[in-house]
């Protein structure tokens, strides 16, 4: 748009062209009513950054002050008028005195330059320098958040830029308050300027008497200051608003109102001090009982605080109380066992305390959105509890009571972790969810560290980046037959079909919960459900439903996905198993309760494993991640048989990985020893 452009270069071109004195007058009135617009948007913003064109909206206001202040200088040394609405403010307003109008004059310049002007250039600055020196931890903290993948990209976009659009408005209005504090200082060098330059003019140039020219200048220069001073005080006014204000969801009219009326109590007493003021002998009775009674009768129609609200509440008296610790019941619940539980030592629990500034609760909440999106599954609420029995700064992971997972988050260290660990001083640890190499350095050390080149992770993001791997690892576990019933569930309500197909070939829910476990243990998600089910169906109707078969069907459909998930740059790294040694482990496939067996030899099965064992770390010593191929018959056998020794491996039938992917074999299991390639 073109109209701001505009306006500022009229306001320029004001300063040299004589303005008349009808235009002045509608531009004054413009000029006060622009500022309370721009006070009463300051008012009802949520956030500070609603407003962020408010650091250049002042500087443009202040210089468009500053031209109608130059316009009417001129108008009053030429003319000896400048407009009604100056006259009006040197006549009516102040009563037509030159002294009145200097004493409002400088009362509206004392509380512009000394108290609003002072005290919001002060926060202004604080809130920069505090901004700026947090802006390298926030940014971090975002990156963590990715890494652990509770946001999105697009998520981790939007709040950088955020929180650059932050710094860069607190540093502008840090500067902006400079703006206000100068036209302060100008009003009065002006005022002063046009008292002098008024009297030099009328008793040099017209031959005035003193009298006269006193009069007639210094009330058109005094009702000038103040013309110009309302607007200057309205906009100091929005600058200090903008810079104390604090992030809420209300604007600052209702949140005032709700603050100040919070309880009923206060005001009561409040009313009481006044009206007992108002019977004191000596003391005016009509305003202070007026007032008291009006503040006592508001407060008894505020709703009540808590404490009176159960005392007065009959009903919230008669709740019964809680169980007793050893009552059947209360043992009973204490004694279930959580499917997922996370356990902190009691030095760190500080991190579910949103009073401490503890913001585990929130992550593990996004965690658990992240999860559903990911794998296609809702993971059970994760209970946090304390544990006197951690050590103080350790936290576990359990998995249906069982402790699958430990780490320690200790209080006023973060956690570095990547490059340039060499160069800062730190306690050296592993990186819990990963295993890599990291440091707990001291807080004060954020930015060096960041310098140095390493990632700062915040003690609630290692948390819940470990608890998230940890989530991953037993997710199949975590899938409970009732999540299962939900799924179908939702299944049910947008492909009906589907479920009585499923229904007729005679699987059941603990068949469908045996393939979604089994993919999910291998990292596969199970978002696409309706697809899974039709190839159980299929595979139910025409060949067999023992459950390894029902399982391999289902990969089989996610055929394009899974190669997606191993194939780097559209290129999947294999290992493959030499053709004899591949019939040999058919030949001996035996179907057992815990589903299909190799039934070679101990011998010749250690010998597979310690050479698959060996490929595998010749290829990722050279930075490669191989899958091991092999035929949909032997697949769940191998996998089975290496889970313990490989658990990162994964095993992928032929069929999953030659439909959409290119091959790079990087070597071969044989029967005697490993090859690589």
């Amino acid at each position: 748009m073109l109209a701001l452009p505009l306006a500022v270069t009229a306001v320029v071109v004001m300063l040299v062209i004589p303005l008349p004195s009808f235009l002045l007058d509608i531009l004054i009135t413009l000029n006060i009513s622009a500022s309370m617009l721009v006070l009463l948007t300051a008012m009802h913003v949520k956030r500070p950054l609603e407003f962020s064109v408010f650091p250049t909206l002042l500087l443009v206001m202040t210089v468009f002050r500053l031209a109608l202040n130059v316009s009417a200088t001129r108008l009053v040394l030429l003319h000896a008028y400048a407009g009604m609405v100056i006259e009006s403010f040197g006549h009516f307003v102040i009563g037509g005195s030159v002294l009145v109008g200097l004493v409002v004059f400088m009362i509206l310049i004392v509380i512009q330059f000394v108290v609003i002007t002072n005290g919001a250039g002060r926060v202004a600055e604080v809130a920069a320098r505090f901004t700026l020196d947090a802006l390298p931890g926030k940014q971090m903290a975002v990156d963590g958040e990715l890494s652990s993948q509770l946001i999105t990209p697009d998520q981790a976009r939007a709040r950088r830029r955020e929180i650059a659009d932050e710094a860069d408005f607190y540093g502008a209005m840090d500067g902006a308050s400079k703006f206000v504090r100068g036209d302060a200082i100008a009003a009065i060098v002006i005022t002063a300027v046009n008292l002098l330059g008024g009297l030099a003019v009328g008793i040099l140039q017209h031959h005035d008497s003193f009298g006269v020219a006193g009069n007639t200048y210094s009330l058109l220069s005094v009702g000038d200051g103040l013309v110009s001073q309302i607007p200057a005080l309205l906009m100091s006014l929005s600058t200090g608003i903008i810079v104390t204000r604090a992030a809420s969801e209300d604007d600052l009219g209702v949140n005032v109102l709700l603050q100040l009326s919070r309880y009923r109590r206060v005001v009561r007493t409040v009313a009481t001090v006044i009206f007992a003021l108002g019977l004191l002998p000596g003391l005016p009775k009509l305003p202070f009982l007026l007032v008291g009674a009006v503040l006592f009768v508001l407060g008894s129609r505020l709703p009540a605080d808590v404490g009176d609200a159960v005392a007065e509440d009959p009903s919230q008296a008669a709740l019964p109380p809680p169980p007793a610790p050893d009552a059947p019941a209360q043992l009973a619940k204490e004694t279930g066992v959580m499917p997922l539980e996370l356990e902190l030592g009691m030095d760190i629990i500080d991190l579910v305390d949103p009073k401490r500034h503890g913001d585990l609760l929130e992550r593990v909440k996004a965690l658990r959105r992240t999860i559903a999106q990911e794998l296609g599954i809702v993971i059970p609420p994760v209970h946090a509890r304390d544990n006197e029995r951690l050590q103080p700064t350790h936290y576990a992971v359990r998995v249906h009571g069982v402790q699958v997972a430990e780490g320690e988050a200790p209080q006023r260290f973060l956690l570095a972790v990547g490059k340039g660990l060499e160069r800062i001083e730190g306690e050296s640890t592993r990186d819990p969810a990963y295993g890599g190499a990291a440091k707990w350095i001291p807080n004060e050390m954020r930015y060096r560290a960041t310098v140095a080149g390493a990632t700062v992770v915040e003690r609630s993001a290692v948390v819940t980046t470990h608890l998230s791997e940890v989530v991953r690892r037993h997710a199949g576990e975590l899938l409970s037959r009732q999540d299962v019933r939900l799924l179908l569930d939702t299944v049910k309500a947008e492909n009906p079909v589907v479920l009585e197909e499923m229904t007729a070939a005679g699987l059941t829910l603990g068949s469908v919960q045996g393939v979604l476990r089994g993919l999910l243990e291998e990292g596969v998600p199970v978002k696409d459900l309706v697809r899974i089910i039709e190839a159980m169906t299929d595979q139910a109707a025409t060949a067999s439903k023992d459950p390894d078969s029902l399982l391999e069907a289902a990969r089989i459909a996610l055929a394009p996905q899974i190669a997606a998930m191993f194939a780097k740059n559209g290129t999947a790294e294999v290992i493959t198993l030499e053709p004899t040694l591949e019939q040999s482990l058919a030949a001996s496939l035996q179907l057992t309760e815990r589903g299909r067996q190799l039934g070679n030899s101990t011998e010749e099965l250690e010998h597979l494993v310690s050479s698959l064992a060996s490929v595998v770390s010749e290829a990722e010593a050279a930075g490669k991640q191989p899958v091991l191929v092999c035929s949909s018959k032997v697949r769940p056998a191998i996998r089975r048989l290496i889970r313990a020794r490989l658990p990162h491996t994964a095993v992928l039938a032929a069929p999953e990985i030659s439909s959409n992917a290119r091959i790079s074999t990087i070597g071969v299991v044989r029967r005697v020893q490993a090859v690589a390639l």
